[in-house]
């Protein structure tokens, strides 16, 4: 089974950007859809990107449509979220999740990283 780290959160001033990454390690990402969900404090965990395992769809939430591109480079087995335009909102932990031979939206997903933190200041 897959496994998944997340790299790259980190501390932002409004406005900025951020790119997070995800590495894959154990099988291939190209049978894989993956997406990004966040958590923040008090709050229920929710869904922010996703990607089709053929890569060929993306969904969005709309809180971040515009701003966040979900992307991946099967040769690096890496899935990216670039983050721009951030908001204080946008404060959270970041978890990277996949499932095999998923749609770019699932209800579940089977492999989750361990998170990384984003913090945007006002």
């Amino acid at each position: 089974q897959v496994q998944l780290l997340e790299s790259g959160g980190g501390l932002v001033q409004a406005g900025g950007s951020l790119r997070l990454s995800c590495a894959a390690s154990g099988r291939t990402l190209s049978t894989y859809a993956t997406a990004w969900f966040r958590q923040a404090p008090g709050k229920e965990r929710e869904f922010v990107a996703g990607m089709s395992w053929t890569g060929r769809n993306t969904v969005y939430a709309d809180s971040v449509k515009g701003r966040f591109t979900i992307s991946r480079d099967i040769g690096k087995e890496t899935v990216y979220l670039q983050m721009s335009s951030l908001k204080s909102e946008d404060t959270a932990v970041y978890y990277c999740v996949a499932k095999l031979y998923g749609s770019a939206h699932e209800a579940r997903y089977d492999h989750w990283g361990q998170g990384t933190q984003v913090t945007v200041s006002s």
